[in-house]
């Protein structure tokens, strides 16, 4: 529970600590409250490659905690509960990877999903996130392109490249594949009018329902800059606490699925965790061994510079 003692508690440690505090869009909405930026992966990860403090505090799962490690080796990323993981970070075989580059050769690109682990990164040609996605694999060379580990988020880049042959794992995100079709259905019906905001990461039957697809800043873009009352939103309900901000006086509604899309890693990041790691230092990341942080940055390296143009 977020007081006004543990708020003034983590402004105090953050100034002695040199520290800053990070928080993904799908975190609750108390942590989000200390952050001193909230965004999506694309945005923290820029941010991590380029603040001055000496001290990362990320608020989300492993894959960011580890991007950020690598971005700034010589910063102190701390998490607030170690335990929070991705089960898509790890949904890809490195059998999977190396059966296409010997199938394809030097036309094939290998483009890894930021929402991976650090070994499955170093595997990869270049990181892409949801918002950056379509214009780095259509900026790639090769005509080939094998997307991992996420297949929704594939299969709609698939859809928006035609001129590629993207290969597509098998991987998803388990909140976001079960997303109901019949339930979004449903709220339309109820909901005249209101434009369906979906994250790729849904499966393709809940897709073609959405009037908008992009990443979690893009809804809360697309829900900012829209004219309607209502807003069906389908992805991770953490990101309601940005779209009312976004969106504060304006009269807007958000509707999620009857069956919340929650994230029980994301839940597991609280704001006496955030204090507690910044009190006792705990949750270090370390970084992962030379051959896999090498390459592993260097795909993200890669991502940032050609996902600059936002």
């Amino acid at each position: 529970m977020l007081t006004e003692e543990l708020r003034a508690e983590v402004a105090r440690l953050k100034r002695e600590r040199g520290a800053v505090v990070l928080a993904h869009y799908y975190v609750p909405t108390e942590v989000q409250e200390l952050a001193d930026h909230v965004g999506d992966s694309f945005a923290l990860a820029s941010l991590a490659a380029t603040l001055p403090a000496s001290t990362l505090v990320f608020a989300g799962v492993r894959f960011m905690a580890e991007s950020a490690k690598l971005l700034s080796p010589d910063k102190t990323v701390l998490m607030p509960d170690a335990s929070a993981d991705c089960p898509m970070a790890h949904m890809v075989r490195r059998e999977t990877v190396d059966a296409a580059r010997e199938k394809y050769g030097d036309d094939l690109a290998v483009a890894c999903y930021v929402n991976s682990t650090a070994e499955v990164k170093s595997w990869s040609d270049v990181c892409v996130t949801s918002s950056n996605a379509v214009r780095i694999v259509s900026a790639l060379p090769q005509r080939n392109v094998l997307f991992i580990p996420d297949r929704h988020l594939g299969r709609y880049v698939a859809g928006q490249v035609a001129e590629k042959n993207v290969i597509l794992n098998d991987g998803f995100c388990p909140i976001h594949q079960a997303i109901s079709a019949d339930e979004v259905r449903a709220l339309r019906d109820s909901l005249s009018g209101a434009p369906v905001l979906a994250h790729p990461e849904c499966g393709p039957e809940v897709m073609e329902l959405a009037d908008v697809a992009g990443s979690t800043s893009q809804i809360v873009e697309a829900a900012a800059a829209g004219e309607a009352r209502d807003y069906i939103v389908l992805t991770v309900d953490g990101v309601r606490g940005e779209l009312e901000r976004r969106c504060a006086g304006m009269g807007k509604r958000f509707h999620f699925p009857p069956t919340r899309p929650v994230c029980p890693d994301m839940e597991r990041i609280t704001a006496e965790g955030v204090a507690a790691c910044l009190r006792e230092g705990s949750g270090e990341v370390g970084l992962p061994p030379e051959e896999v942080a090498v390459p592993a940055r260097a795909a993200l390296a890669r991502m940032l510079e050609l996902g600059a143009s936002r």
